[in-house]
């Protein structure tokens, strides 16, 4: 029985994917196996020894440890693309709002109240206003994952000419995307030519702060920036001194702080981007049935910190190494195998950055002590057999 601790509410839909025959699911577990997270925010001290698994029903994984979990053989899971058509459809009122100045029209005539003829004061104030429709225009979307592709694709049907730009598309993405989506040779021409800029790249060491005067200074005069992606992307200093020197006419972000209130040209979301119960259902969904998947097979897929690795399960023992990547590693593993006489039905061995991971499906009934004898191996970090 596998024991999930549960640090936020998860959506029972996800829950499901988790038998009680095989899984006891609580709050207050003290040694779990695998932990199922949202927003709350995880500490060395909840990595416990007998932790296999984390999973985030979510696409960031800010608020967990990864390289400490990865360091001590905890797979991290997220779930991409399962809140993409959430994001998707707000960065979309995004656009729109950062063109027709609707919440100041709102709240323009919510002022009204109590006057006499609103009629005729609307129709004398609106054009205060206006503002252009998006047919027509240029959009620059940086990064093209799983959200970026939605977007560039439902702006591709609104009429706009739509620029991507990333260096590292994955097949898939390219597969999705929209032929009318045309590609940027390189992203200060695609700046210098678009008059809307939605931002879709992961928070890493190399985004943070890109948004930053230097790149600003590269944009085309009246750009309307949208970031729904993470909001240490853009300088705050940075993207309001742009619109104090007239670079930036709109900045929306699904992420407000204190320097980014009071700002009438500044849109500031309460990080709604994911906040529909569609979205709940599929992250809760996908992160347990990747943990699921990974406690009972040993398969990996979306997790952060080690490769994707999967082999359909076929009621042989099942022996799974997480190591680091480097070399005689998985020659000695072999090696322990043939000493024993034990035949290796199946294997793959797969890495990711500094580590690696590696499943055996052997052909023995019993292979009593095989873990304490590959753990003593270098570069080991984590074995199980199933």
């Amino acid at each position: 029985m596998y024991k999930i601790l549960t640090l936020n509410k998860i959506a029972n839909c996800g829950l499901d994917e988790l038998p009680d025959t095989q899984f006891s699911i609580s709050d207050d577990e003290k040694n779990p196996n695998g932990i199922l997270v949202r927003s709350a925010v995880l500490a060395q001290e909840n990595l416990n020894d007998g932790l296999q698994a984390i999973a985030r029903a979510g696409a960031g994984v800010n608020n967990i440890p990864v390289e400490s979990c990865a360091e001590k053989g905890i797979v991290v899971f997220n779930t991409p693309g399962a809140n993409a058509n959430a994001v998707k459809e707000l960065v979309m009122a995004g656009l729109f709002l950062s063109s027709r100045d609707v919440i100041g029209g709102i709240n323009w005539t919510q002022g009204l109240l109590n006057r006499t003829g609103v009629a005729k004061l609307v129709e004398k104030g609106k054009s205060q206003f206006a503002g252009p429709e998006v047919a027509g225009k240029n959009l620059g979307i940086i990064g093209l994952g799983a959200i970026g592709v939605l977007v560039a694709n439902a702006c591709r049907h609104l009429g706009m000419s739509v620029f991507g730009y990333d260096p590292y598309i994955s097949v898939d993405a390219a597969w999705g995307l929209s032929r009318g989506v045309r590609k940027a040779s390189d992203l200060d021409s695609m700046l210098a030519g678009c008059d809307y800029i939605s931002i879709h790249v992961p928070s890493n060491t190399e985004t943070k702060g890109m948004f930053n005067s230097d790149l600003f200074a590269k944009c085309k005069k009246g750009v309307r920036v949208l970031n729904f992606s993470r909001a240490e992307l853009v300088d705050n200093t940075a993207i309001n001194e742009a619109i104090n020197n007239g670079i930036v006419s709109c900045y929306v972000t699904d992420f407000p702080t204190e320097e980014l209130l009071g700002n009438d040209k500044i849109i500031t979301i309460p990080h709604l981007g994911a906040s529909t119960p569609e979205s709940e259902d599929n992250c809760a969904t996908m992160a347990a049935s990747q943990l699921r998947e990974y406690l009972l097979y040993g398969n990996i897929k979306n997790s952060v910190n080690f490769p994707d690795c999967e082999i359909p399960f076929v009621n042989k023992k099942r022996v799974c190494v997480i190591h680091r990547n480097v070399a005689r590693v998985v020659g000695p593993i072999t090696t322990l195998f043939a000493d024993r006489s034990i035949n290796i039905d199946n294997m793959l061995n797969k890495s990711k950055n500094e580590y690696a991971y590696t499943m055996l499906d052997v052909d023995a009934a019993n292979v009593e002590g095989i873990e304490e004898e590959i753990l003593k191996i270098d570069n080991i970090l984590k074995v199980r057999v199933i």
